[in-house]
């Protein structure tokens, strides 16, 4: 009884507090004055890791595995991954430009946890025989984490997308010549670049500057981001595999998750190749992270099929954890 007290507070402490960090994060926006609300809201983002990792040991402690056995804690795990993602520049006095990602990721999927779709997973349960394994610390937390870095890293390339093809539109709308020719996106990219080096030598303030220094500033974070989250979804799959040899007898059955973690797998592989197997022109070089920001931003959406869709339809070798929406 004392441990689902304590998981119900925590649970509600960081709930409340990554919502407050919303709301700063939001008037910081909106409102140049509260700017110097900055580091109340990397604070408050630190006391909601601690009160997830609370919320996991307690968890651990009662039920007497690792908390990633359902949907309702494989959510709260995935926040918490966010959370140490949110940390890590934050630590490294590095400016964060994944607050505005990590933040609104953390609220939405624990606000997703908590709801009352998932109420009846609230409860700690004994494992089912197939789950009573070594591996599924292994696996699991090796997929869930690869999950939260990929969609961090997706939603920064689809950030760089909108701010990119924002400049475009604007200099066509500018430009009447440009809507009388037809011009190539890399050649578009080129003049962009182009025009931003020269206000930067007439202009240091100018605005698109720093927005192509944001550009930048995305395309770096969002790949090195996607290569831990590859990296961590490949180490999930292979153990995945062994761990299916062992209980079903074959590494791999075409089970739904696993043919939606294959396409997720090669969505990132192909995202990677278009990064880096290109030949270093000053045309190529220009469109080398808007290729593969595009081919992201489409990993975002088969992540969340990947991730979902098993326990949306309760069908497969991985239907543990799926959930009966409730109706009137």
């Amino acid at each position: 009884m004392i441990f689902l007290t304590l998981e119900h507070i925590l649970t509600h402490i960081s709930f409340s507090v990554v919502s407050i960090v919303i709301i700063i994060h939001f008037l910081t926006l909106l409102v140049n004055e509260f700017v110097e609300l900055y580091d109340s809201s990397e604070k408050g983002m630190l006391t909601t890791f601690f009160c997830l990792t609370g919320l996991l040991i307690t968890r651990w402690i009662y039920s007497g595995h690792l908390p990633i056995s359902d949907l309702y804690e494989s959510l709260i795990f995935l926040s918490w991954i966010f959370s140490i993602i949110h940390m890590v520049p934050y630590f490294k006095k590095h400016k964060n430009y994944l607050s505005t990602i990590t933040a609104p990721s953390t609220f939405f999927t624990q606000g997703f946890a908590t709801w009352g779709l998932l109420t009846d997973m609230h409860q700690s349960k004994i494992l089912v025989p197939a789950l009573q394994s070594q591996w599924l610390i292994m696996h699991v937390s090796m997929m869930v984490s690869g999950y939260a870095a990929l969609l961090c890293g997706s939603l920064l390339s689809a950030a760089l997308l909108v701010i990119t093809f924002r400049k475009v539109i604007r200099i066509v709308g500018k430009n009447n010549n440009l809507l009388n020719d037809s011009f190539p996106v890399d050649e578009i990219q080129y003049m962009m670049e182009k025009k931003s080096i020269l206000k930067n030598t007439f202009f240091p303030s100018s605005r698109n500057y720093y927005r192509f220094q944001l550009i930048q500033q995305l395309d770096h974070w969002g790949f090195r981001i996607l290569s831990i989250g590859f990296l961590f979804l490949t180490i999930g799959i292979l153990s995945g595999a062994v761990w299916a040899n062992e209980a079903w007898g074959s590494y791999w059955n075409w089970d739904p998750k696993e043919t939606w973690a294959f396409i997720t797998w090669t969505i990132f592989a192909i995202y990677f190749h278009t990064r880096t197997n290109k030949i270093h022109t000053r045309t190529n070089k220009n469109l080398e992270g808007l290729n593969s920001a595009i081919v992201a931003s489409i990993g975002f959406l088969i992540i969340w099929i990947c991730y979902f869709g098993v326990n949306l339809l309760g069908i497969g070798l991985h239907s543990y954890g799926s959930f009966t929406l409730i109706s009137n």
